[in-house]
C-alpha cells in the first residue's frame, strides 16, 4: 500500500470532518493510526516494518491544512524511512481519461522498465472529447504505472513513477 503525501493530506483533512475517532490502516509494509484525542488536535503515528521498502517520510502535521495546532509524529523503531530523491512522480496536468496508447490497437507510449526522456509522450489524457498527449518533463525509468488504462483521472493525480537518470 502505497501513501502519497496528497492522499495522507487528505486522509488527515478528511478525519478532521468526521465524529470518527480513531483510524488505523495496516498492511505488510506500514501501519498508519490517525487519532483524535480531542476534536480539534489530532495525533499521528506512523511505524514501518523493518522490511518494508522505501516509504515518503511522515509529513507533519503543519503541513496539513488544519485550523488546529500541529500534533508531533512519533515513530515507532527503526526510524521513518525518508524520502527517495531520485523518484518523481508524473502527475495528471487535468481530469479527464488515461490512455496508456494511442489506439486501442496500438501498443502502449511506456511500459514499466523503459528507459524515457524529457519531452517523450508518455500517455494521453482525454479532456472534452480533446486528446492530450502527456509529455514527461525528466529522464528516467518508469518503475510504475499506477493508473489503469481508460480509468478517469483528477487533476493532480500520480499516474507513473520515475526513476530519475544520473
Amino acid at each position: 500500500m502505497n501513501l502519497s503525501f496528497n492522499e495522507l493530506r487528505e486522509l488527515v483533512a478528511a478525519l478532521n470532518q468526521t465524529d470518527i475517532a480513531e483510524l488505523t490502516l495496516k498492511n505488510n509494509e506500514f501501519e498508519l493510526t490517525l487519532r483524535k484525542p480531542s476534536a480539534l488536535q489530532p495525533d499521528v503515528v506512523l511505524s514501518a516494518a523493518s522490511a518494508a521498502p522505501a516509504l515518503p517520510a511522515a509529513v507533519p502535521m503543519a503541513a496539513m491544512p488544519s485550523p488546529a495546532p500541529a500534533a508531533p509524529i512519533e515513530s515507532a523503531s527503526p526510524p521513518p524511512p525518508t524520502i527517495d530523491t531520485s523518484m518523481v512522480e508524473i502527475t495528471s496536468p487535468m481530469v479527464g481519461t488515461f490512455y496508456r496508447s494511442p489506439a486501442p490497437d496500438e501498443d502502449s507510449f511506456v511500459e514499466v522498465g523503459d528507459r524515457i526522456s524529457s519531452g517523450q509522450t508518455v500517455c494521453i489524457i482525454e479532456a472534452m472529447k480533446l486528446m492530450n498527449e502527456l509529455e514527461a518533463e525528466v529522464s528516467g525509468e518508469i518503475v510504475a504505472i499506477l493508473v489503469e488504462n481508460s480509468e478517469p483521472v483528477e487533476f493532480g493525480q500520480p499516474l507513473m513513477r520515475v526513476r530519475l537518470s544520473k
